[in-house]
């Protein structure tokens, strides 16, 4: 009974409410009819009704046709009631949605009723603030880049002057690794607040680039081939360098924990997949979740010399985030982690 009224129940506002309103009208037509129905008593005491006819057929035609239009009626008005009252709710959703992908986008329009207006102002408030809050935020890594990297810079200056060789190169390894640190927190810092539209992305082309740069660096990266007469991916509608700096990070990853990497796409009319493999030491079960959380590194399973400090995967996951998607992980029954970036291909209008 309960898939059933699942079933049944709308799922949008509008649909309940008119559910509601018709079940009401219904309820309340019922009751007039039984009341009909226990006055045929008195019809047929005053010779209205004759003792061998039906119970319904005993109604007045007048009393049907009654029922019938205040039922149209009563679902024409509320249909047309409701959506117009549930459309601020709409624009509440669409300006959601577009100030999650773009930071400058519109403020509502603050009209309407005391409620609607009410919401509308707090909503305005809110992306102001939120915009406010990004701005500072990116001056201050600013000047904490320049801050940082400027020391730096003479502490490697200065460990030229060691005359120890050995000294000198824990020295620069360690400067090398504060270096990677605080390159690594002022990336993910700086999230995802990039001014670059969207545009049709040939990820093959994307894939083959950054394997290539990958594979100058010495690494055992191969991009599995479509099968022969397999059409090649269509286009895929999202920012360029964040989907970029996505793969990269997720290859890198693989790379640093495995020997073999294999990258692959999976594209369908909704959904484009992107599926890098290695044959690591893979992750416990209990972590596939956490360790795409910042600053979490899954040392248990992953070597210790490999660096970083546990931002690789945690932008990945914000850039598929930022594209409606989601950044999978899973232990590979032969060994290793498969990661898959989904990217739907259905996104808002106001992307």
């Amino acid at each position: 009974m309960s898939r059933i009224l699942s079933f049944c129940w709308p799922k949008s506002l509008s649909g309940r409410m008119v559910l509601i309103l018709v079940l009401g009208l219904l309820a309340a037509q019922v009751a007039s009819l039984v009341l009909h129905l226990n006055e045929r008593a008195s019809l047929m005491a005053a010779g209205h009704v004759h003792p061998g006819m039906p119970a319904f057929e005993a109604l007045p035609m007048r009393f049907i046709w009654h029922v019938s239009l205040t039922l149209v009626t009563v679902i024409v008005v509320s249909l047309v009631a409701i959506r117009w009252s549930t459309k601020p709710l709409q624009q509440m959703t669409d300006a959601a949605t577009a100030f999650a992908h773009d930071l400058d986008a519109a403020p509502l329009d603050e009209s309407g009723p005391v409620e609607v207006r009410r919401a509308a102002q707090a909503f305005n408030f809110m992306q102001q603030r939120l915009r406010r809050l990004v701005v500072e935020r990116g001056r201050a890594l600013a000047a904490v880049s320049h801050d940082l990297r400027t020391p730096l810079m003479r502490m490697r200056l200065r460990a030229e002057l060691v005359d120890d060789p050995a000294l000198q190169d824990k020295l620069n390894a360690d400067i090398d690794a504060m270096q990677a640190m605080v390159n690594g927190v002022l990336a993910y810092l700086r999230g995802l607040e990039d001014a670059e539209p969207a545009q049709l992305i040939n990820m093959g082309a994307l894939l083959s680039s950054v394997i290539e740069d990958e594979r100058g660096l010495g690494r055992e990266v191969a991009l599995v081939e479509r099968a022969a007469g397999g059409a090649a991916p269509a286009p895929y509608n999202g920012k360029l360098s964040i989907l970029k700096r996505a793969i990269t990070n997720i290859l890198d990853n693989a790379v640093a924990h495995g020997q073999h990497v294999s990258v692959r796409i999976e594209d369908s009319p909704h959904m484009l997949q992107v599926v890098i493999e290695d044959d690591g030491p893979g992750i416990p079960e209990a972590d596939l979740e956490r360790v795409t959380e910042p600053f979490v590194r899954i040392d248990a399973a992953r070597r210790l010399d490999t660096g970083g400090v546990g931002l690789g995967l945690a932008i990945a996951r914000d850039a598929a985030a930022y594209h409606g998607g989601q950044l999978s992980l899973t232990n590979r029954t032969s060994g290793g982690l498969r990661a898959c970036l989904l990217l739907p291909r259905t996104l808002p209008a106001t992307y």
